[in-house]
Order: C-alpha cells, then sequence, then structure tokens
C-alpha cells in the first residue's frame, strides 16, 4: 500500500484563508442580528435632554410607590390590554400608551374602562408583536405611573 501525498499549495492556503474570514464575517452577522432583534431598550431623541429628567422621574417612581397601587397588563386572545390592579380606588382614571421599541410602529394611546373588580380592559387592540406599555392612574389627586412590557 502505497501513501500518495498531494504537495500544500498556494490554492489550499487561499482555501483556508478565505473560508476562516468567512465563518468570522458569519459569526458577526449573526450576533449582529440577534443583537438588533432582542433588544428593547428606550431609544431617545437627545440623551442630554433625558438625563435632564432623570431626577424627576425618580421622584415620581418614588410617589407611585408610596400609594401602594400595582398595576400588571398583559394582552387577550383578541389584542386588547387587560390591566389587573391591587388597591387602586373604584373611581380611578386609567390611560397608557403603547410604543413599540425602536419606533418600528407608531405609538398607540389607549384608555381603559373598567371591566370587573380590580380589572380595566382597553378601548384598543394592540398588533401582535413586543410592546412597552406606559401605565398612568388618577383618583382624586394622586396619580400613579408605571410601565410593562408586553409580549
Amino acid at each position: 500500500m502505497t501513501s500518495r501525498s498531494r504537495a500544500f499549495t498556494g490554492r489550499h492556503m487561499a482555501a483556508i484563508f478565505v473560508g476562516g474570514f468567512a465563518i468570522v464575517i458569519a459569526v458577526n452577522l449573526l450576533m449582529a442580528s440577534i443583537a438588533v432583534g432582542s433588544f428593547h431598550g428606550t431609544v431617545v431623541d437627545n440623551s442630554y435632554v433625558a438625563s435632564q429628567n432623570y431626577n424627576g422621574w425618580l421622584k415620581q417612581a418614588a410617589a407611585s410607590k408610596a400609594l401602594g397601587w400595582q398595576a400588571v397588563p398583559h394582552r387577550r386572545a383578541d389584542g386588547r390590554v387587560v390591566v389587573e390592579t391591587l388597591a387602586v380606588p373604584a373611581g380611578a382614571r386609567i390611560t397608557g400608551t403603547a410604543e413599540h421599541p425602536l419606533g418600528l410602529r407608531a405609538d398607540t394611546p389607549l384608555t381603559f374602562a373598567p371591566s370587573a373588580k380590580g380589572s380595566w380592559v382597553s378601548d384598543q387592540a394592540l398588533a401582535p408583536g413586543r410592546w412597552q406599555v406606559r401605565l398612568a392612574i388618577r383618583s382624586g389627586g394622586e396619580a400613579w405611573a408605571g410601565e410593562a412590557e408586553l409580549r
């Protein structure tokens, strides 16, 4: 039995070189598409102006927490948003805005009507996909604000 070895040529080296770069480029494209597809952060027009409001947002969050109200939104099969509340006064008014991450769809204003004890249903259905819902609850002179992600 004879073993026949082939010479390592420039074509072999070129194939290895091109193959290596193809793997690196493919992995980079995959990671970039995963990063863009999974990003659910908030995009602002001017980060400096947004940073100036940060302390106000912290005060508003502390005031909302002090009220003890809780609101958990979820989406029904028909696309309408249901907000389950706890400790929210009966005469409260709930409004909201559904924002699509990265602005792929227009913001959708939502108003809610009481459905059952502690449950509120939106007047409008949301399109399928990921949404960030910002809720505002007002009762008398008290105000609560919060947000949650819907998938």
